[in-house]
């Protein structure tokens, strides 16, 4: 089962101990957009997901729960 990209930014963000206003003020966000994100309302702007990714220090493929094997099976 695929998570969210949401789900998978929130898990970061708990696994780090991080607030959604740690990660927003970054991002130079708001932190109801962070929210959004989390809660499947909105999605990132796509030029933010390098950015996010370096933050939490994973992979953009770790990020979208992207393995290219599991897809050629």
């Amino acid at each position: 089962m695929n998570i969210t990209l949401g789900e998978k930014i929130k898990a970061l963000r708990k696994q780090k101990n991080i607030s959604q206003e740690t990660l927003a003020n970054y991002l130079g966000l708001s932190f109801q957009a962070v929210s959004k994100w989390e809660n499947a309302l909105a999605m990132p702007d796509v030029t933010l997901i390098p950015a996010i990714a370096s933050f939490f220090g994973v992979s953009i493929d770790d990020l979208f729960d992207f393995n290219l094997y599991e897809m050629s099976l």
